[in-house]
């Protein structure tokens, strides 16, 4: 038999609070969904930031996760979609926008881009 644990999640842009059970074998948003939460989510395989959270206290683990760099998981972000609670759990969810800029703005910082080349701006 799994073990449960209690999932605290902030909605923040809706400033909303929800208290969910979640079984360690089973993704967090889904059962929480299950439980009446309405959280962002979009892609629900790890591959996007929609459904991304900053975890305030806890242990989770999300190997499916490829849409979050090992560096932001080491900051403490998670995306629910694909995440397993390992312990009880606050988290709080994050603007979609910040953290893909977090994960993929050093790419985009070179300006307009055409064909692969940049843009002259003469």
């Amino acid at each position: 038999m799994s073990c449960s644990h209690k999932v605290k999640i902030h909605h923040r842009q809706r400033n909303t609070h929800y208290s969910v059970e979640v079984p360690e074998d089973r993704y967090i948003l889904h059962t929480a969904e299950n439980q009446g939460a309405d959280l962002p989510f979009a892609c629900r395989n790890g591959a996007c930031t929609t459904c991304a959270v900053r975890v305030i206290s806890g242990d989770l683990t999300q190997p499916e996760a490829m849409g979050l760099s090992p560096d932001l998981r080491d900051r403490g972000y998670a995306l629910l979609c694909v995440s397993y609670a390992r312990s009880d759990l606050e988290v709080e969810t994050q603007d979609e926008d910040e953290v893909y800029e977090l994960q993929f703005g050093q790419y985009f910082g070179k300006g307009k881009v055409r064909f692969g080349l940049p843009l002259d701006d003469d």
